[in-house]
């Protein structure tokens, strides 16, 4: 019989140490697996949440319709909370101080989009540089349809411009903000909740394109059959046209 050679005690402290960070490695997988379970089952309860929320809000809106009209008196809609603006104009003869505003609103260059929260000071802001923007109150769904179709984030210390394709890209940033999917964004910006202001600054102002069928006159004021200012609801629309 031919005698077994012994197997040098180099290649088996190798194989120990590879089967050690071999069993490492898998129970570092399996808790990676059962916190992705997690999280994601987090995040569908926080989703239906929301529709419920979203649902209860229109259905008492509805009923305070109803009973108003029964009662043969006004129903007053309550006061938006979210604006979206959009810059329709270019640079020429603009004045430094117009100037100035569009870039504090962060819309730099034509066709950009923002949010911003409706308070005093930015209607403020909006009236002096009305003639170069088109705004109004966004939906739900425009809101929705803006960050899932042109939503980009602030990603890193660069800021580098990253597509929301992923929930794993707004943890990373909003996580400290308890705002760990895209769904959260969308209700934080939608509602306008506590960090709103975070939620908005992650997001880059949004680059749409031209409308389709075009501007009708973006030198006059919504109200006189131009593009310009205040649309109410009507913004809408136009974001539709643009996304």
């Amino acid at each position: 019989m031919v005698a077994k050679t012994p197997v040098p005690e180099t290649v088996l402290k190798k194989r120990k140490t590879q089967e050690r960070l071999n069993a490492a490695k898998s129970a570092e997988a399996a808790e990676a697996k059962k916190a992705r379970v997690v999280k994601s089952r987090t995040i569908f309860k926080r989703a239906e949440s929301y529709v419920k929320e979203y649902r209860a809000q229109e259905r008492q809106l509805i009923r305070l319709r109803r009973e108003a009209k029964r009662a043969g008196n006004f129903f007053v809609e309550p006061e938006a909370k979210l604006l979206f603006v959009v810059r329709i104009r270019g640079i020429n003869a603009m004045h430094p101080k117009i100037k100035k505003i569009l870039q504090l609103l962060r819309l730099r260059q034509i066709h950009n989009g923002v949010f911003l929260k409706a308070n005093k000071a930015t209607i403020n802001m909006l009236r002096k540089v009305e003639p170069y923007v088109a705004y109004g109150y966004p939906s739900l769904k425009s809101v929705r349809e803006l960050i899932y179709k042109r939503g980009f984030g602030k990603v890193g210390p660069g800021k580098d411009r990253i597509p929301l394709s992923d929930n794993a890209t707004v943890e990373q940033v909003l996580g400290k903000s308890d705002i760990i999917c895209v769904e959260d964004l969308i209700h934080e910006i939608y509602t306008v909740g506590p960090a709103f202001k975070q939620a908005n600054n992650f997001l880059w102002p949004f680059k749409l394109s031209s409308p389709s069928g075009g501007f009708n006159q973006i030198t006059k004021h919504f109200v006189e059959g131009g593009d310009a200012g205040n649309r109410e609801n009507l913004i809408n629309d136009l974001i539709v046209r643009m996304c």
